[in-house]
């Protein structure tokens, strides 16, 4: 939210956002919607009329007969209305579901296609995270939004109805009814602003908690906990927490109990009125025994309307509070040309050539670098050199805050980015297994893809003499998290699955970012070698700390401390005899097969 306590949408503004979505996407929602507010006061205003009217009947001493149609006619209408309302109630939830997933949809579109650095955001990652939550259930503003909507048609349309029928009553009664109802809907307006500009404080509170609970329920940290003995430290740390996400809700319920209260003292004072003006009306002979039932019970569905419309407005505030951080996710303004911009041209050969020209970004400072067409570049150094960040700035991830990245000599802030992502595979270090087929994990697609390619991009990867002895094959699920059934591959066998997804993209420029750093430095050596064999005339940047792995390349550039240091071929860095030489050197004796696995788990 810009600006403390200040909202960007209004109530008004969030609750077209959800006619309009509906409108165009589940349009019976708004019909249903409004059946189900005026079946609701068919049924009050029904209710409302029988007693009076067979009262009435008995004062004229009407016949037998008509008081049996009277009752009739008014348990039929009351049934049947009852019966509609029921019936739209049950019917109206499917389509309100169905629109609070569609709403879901968009949000989750927006995290998984918005910019990289847009998604690094704090401040974004939590709209999300709100986001989300709002759309979790039945219960959250994105679909209890129609109740309330309804329930204000409904009452606003019972208080016309009722107001007409009472014109005849004292103008300070009614005004006293109305200010009553007024005031009480100004202290709970007052409360609202008070959650509001307080409600950060609370969330922050959750997320903490959500987190730890979330940490501690992690499998793939449950060795960690234990054998640390982090047991306690972790109760501790969520009783810290709790006692202070309780004590800032025992605050602000303390403030709406006040403001209930308040509004208990106003309505006892509203029905005094209205009911010890009635009672004066009745003994002084002005109204008989009927007509005092019938505003009897008027007014107190007068002051129920006009109470409801009140409260319908005050709950349609706190909803539209939570339904900003759905706009506000929805609407948070991209920082790459992510639709619209120039089409990547199509280049005759094939190649892409990219250049970073006097780039500087975090770490790196007037960077020049050019990667040509069909090259296998290696970029290699410690943990901490810079080299993911570079990786990121050539792939588009990042631009840089001075300088430019070009492609064929146009800068790529230009493009359309995902035109310029679909020229790039890549495997990174965190790369993702989906809860899906390994026909699909493969494809990047749960449902179309071809097989045949899927297939043979498998046995280019050496995955396909293990994935055949499996009982489902390329149907065999992954993801034990989701399936109950799913199979776990090994280290390597899940790099080589990455290796066939990365071939199944068929992309002219392959990245590897260090997808094989948990493998030992004989495994991964091999699995770099099979990488270079499959990436044959396209152009690929293989990043590791382990100097030999890349020694293959056409050319190697060591980075240190956010800069290239060193530049040249494996034979030619060795014999300049500088730091690429003096690593390798240190690193060369895991390279060995006669070295115990133990001990290569200790190099650099």
């Amino acid at each position: 939210m810009k600006g403390k306590g200040k909202r960007k949408y209004t109530t008004v503004g969030n609750t077209l956002f959800m006619l309009q979505n509906a409108a165009r996407r589940v349009p019976v929602v708004i019909l249903l919607t409004v059946l189900q507010a005026v079946f609701a006061v068919a049924v009050s205003v029904l209710e409302l009329y029988v007693a009076p009217y067979i009262l009435k009947s008995l004062e004229v001493h009407s016949a037998l007969s008509e008081l049996f149609r009277t009752i009739l006619f008014f348990t039929i209408g009351i049934t049947t209305a009852s019966a509609l309302a029921a019936y739209v109630d049950k019917n109206l939830l499917f389509g309100r579901v169905q629109l609070r997933l569609e709403i879901m949809n968009m949000v989750r579109d927006k995290a998984v296609t918005c910019s990289y650095p847009l998604r690094e955001k704090k401040e974004f990652s939590s709209l999300l995270a709100k986001a989300t939550e709002v759309l979790s259930d039945n219960g959250r503003a994105s679909e209890a939004i129609w109740n309330t909507l309804a329930e204000l048609l409904q009452n606003v349309t019972g208080f016309v109805i009722y107001f007409v029928l009472l014109q005849n009553m004292d103008a300070v009664v009614l005004g006293v009814m109305v200010l009553t109802t007024a005031l009480g809907y100004l202290m709970n307006y007052r409360i609202n602003r008070w959650d509001y500009r307080h409600r950060r404080e609370g969330e922050e509170l959750a997320a903490k908690i959500f987190y730890i609970q979330d940490r501690a329920l992690d499998r793939y940290l449950a060795k960690d906990i234990r054998i640390f003995g982090m047991q306690e430290w972790l109760r501790a740390l969520y009783g810290k927490y709790m006692r202070l996400y309780q004590a800032f809700y025992g605050k602000r319920e303390m403030r709406y109990f006040a403001a209930d209260l308040t509004d208990l003292a106003l309505t006892v004072l509203r029905n005094a009125v209205a009911y010890g003006y009635l009672l004066y009306m009745a003994l002084g002979g002005r109204i008989g025994a009927a007509e005092f039932l019938l505003y009897f019970t008027a007014v107190g569905g007068f002051t129920k309307w006009l109470t409801g419309i009140m409260e319908n407005v005050t709950m349609l505030y706190r909803q539209g509070m939570e339904l900003d951080f759905v706009r506000e996710a929805l609407d948070y303004q991209e920082l790459f040309l992510m639709e619209g911009g120039e089409p990547v041209e199509a280049d005759e050969n094939g190649g892409y050539t990219i250049v970073l020209r006097d780039v500087s970004f975090r770490m790196f400072s007037h960077l020049n670098l050019t990667i040509h067409a069909g090259e296998k570049l290696a970029v290699v150094g410690l943990n901490g050199a810079g080299k993911t960040t570079l990786v990121k700035l050539i792939c588009g991830f990042y631009d840089p805050d001075e300088g430019e990245v070009l492609l064929n000599g146009k800068n790529i802030k230009t493009f359309n980015r995902r035109e310029y992502y679909k020229l790039i595979a890549g495997v990174f270090q965190d790369f993702s297994v989906i809860p899906a087929s390994i026909a699909a994990n493969v494809a990047q697609d749960a449902e179309d893809y071809d097989m045949d390619r899927v297939s043979a991009c498998i046995d280019k990867a050496g995955l396909k003499k293990k994935i055949e002895t499996l009982p489902q094959q390329y149907d065999t699920l992954l993801g034990r998290d989701v399936h109950e059934d799913a199979v776990e591959l090994s280290g390597g066998e899940l790099q080589r699955l990455m290796l066939a997804r990365l071939l199944y993209k068929e992309s002219p420029i392959m990245v590897l970012d260090e997808p094989t750093a948990a493998l030992d430095p004989i495994a991964e050596n091999d699995i770099y070698e099979r990488y270079y064999e499959l990436t044959r005339g396209k152009s690929a940047i293989f990043v590791s700390h382990r100097l030999a792995s890349t020694r293959f390349c056409d050319r190697i550039l060591l980075v240190e401390n956010g800069k290239i240091t060193e530049e040249g071929t494996h034979d030619a860095l060795l014999k300049k005899g500088r730091r690429y030489a003096e690593l390798f050197a240190l690193q060369s004796k895991y390279y060995r097969t006669e070295v115990p696995k133990s001990e290569r788990s200790f190099g650099i």
